[in-house]
């Protein structure tokens, strides 16, 4: 039996990098050899015990790799070709994706997932030297020659999230957008607006660094919570309310201060993961009367998907390299949580190398 290296979680706060059977491809199915992948927020979540997984999972779901294997039924492809797979991989033909709903892809298999999220939370993952991709015909996404892997890894999951933040916002030319929470995923929602028309897009934080790079990836006004009344600010700056108010945190303060700053019949966008009972204020609501759309939404996913940001990427019209700001080798992966658990040294994404 052939196997690989891979971070295993084991329990809450343990994880290891062992020796696991290495995967091999069944019919749909691909094997790629990972070249970089990522640590997400939603892992740390996993690693403290807040996202329950089962012991001896493989983890990690932001994958860029070469084919090493491809099973019957794959066409199109060829061993060697370097690809993106995003964190949520449709099948393609349950009702959620015939539904136009890929995100929330039922994989039609019987079991429950959030939505079409399988690698790290149901199947092995992508912290290891090589990944299954299941459904591989509708997961494979070529990367054109020119455009390295550092490019494109976090389009698996944290970009196509952000972006999605502004798109499900309805966020349209013209519009105010302000953005809760500057971390990776906030930060890409800052792109995302820009990137959809917003005229002015506020960005919000508490800490130094990210408010510096909310301004780098997009926002025209960076407002730190410390220092000022955020909600009376961005009333002020947008004429009496945001027309899209993204949340990218996940907790009851940062949610209810999004949906204060909005104007009647603006839109409060969820990215936030909540890991505790969620309250919508009544007043700040206007009592269910201010015509306000509350709206939540799964990282898209699905080759088209990753298609269409590649191209955005390549096209120049977003760099998102600037958010790698640390890089290990995955022997190294237990010191990379822990840097990027504790935000220490200006920490945003850390780059995960298995080679």
């Amino acid at each position: 039996m052939q196997t690989m290296r891979a971070n295993v979680f084991c329990g809450v706060d343990d994880i290891r990098v062992e020796a696991v059977p290495r995967p091999q491809a069944g019919v749909g199915e691909a094997v790629i050899k990972i070249t970089l992948t990522t640590i997400c927020g939603t892992d740390l979540h996993i690693l403290r015990g807040e996202y329950p997984v089962k012991p001896g999972l493989v983890i990690g779901h932001e994958p860029v790799g070469v084919i090493a294997e491809l099973g019957p039924g794959v066409t199109g492809y060829a061993i060697g070709d370097r690809v993106l797979v995003g964190a949520i991989t449709p099948c393609g033909q349950c009702r959620g994706c015939l539904s136009g709903h890929l995100s929330q892809c039922g994989h039609g298999d019987g079991y429950e997932a959030i939505g079409g999220w399988r690698f790290g939370n149901t199947i092995n993952g992508s912290q290891a030297e090589y990944l299954l991709v299941p459904y591989a015909q509708a997961n494979l996404t070529k990367i054109p020659d020119g455009v390295s892997d550092e490019q494109v890894v976090l389009l698996a999951d944290i970009a196509s999230t952000g972006f999605s933040g502004a798109e499900s916002g309805g966020v349209t030319i013209g519009d105010s957008v302000v953005v809760f929470a500057q971390g990776p995923i906030g930060l890409c929602a800052t792109a995302g607006a820009r990137l959809m028309g917003a005229s002015l897009v506020i960005g919000v934080d508490g800490d130094d660094h990210r408010l510096a790079m909310a301004k780098r990836m997009g926002a025209d006004v960076a407002l730190d919570y410390r220092a000022q009344d955020v909600v009376a600010e961005v009333r002020r700056l947008t004429g009496g309310g945001a027309d899209v108010a993204i949340e990218a945190l996940g907790t009851q303060q940062t949610f209810e201060s999004a949906l204060r700053c909005l104007r009647p019949g603006g839109t409060l966008s969820s990215l936030g993961v909540y890991s505790d009972t969620l309250h919508v204020p009544g007043d700040a609501f206007a009592a269910g009367l201010g015509d306000h759309r509350i709206v939540t939404t799964l990282c898209p996913g699905g080759k088209e998907r990753m298609r269409r940001l590649i191209e955005v990427v390549r096209q120049g019209r977003v760099d998102l390299t600037p958010l790698l700001t640390h890089s290990f080798s995955l022997e190294q992966i237990g010191e990379a949580y822990d840097l990027f658990g504790s935000r220490r040294d200006g920490v945003l994404k850390v780059a995960i190398r298995p080679g």
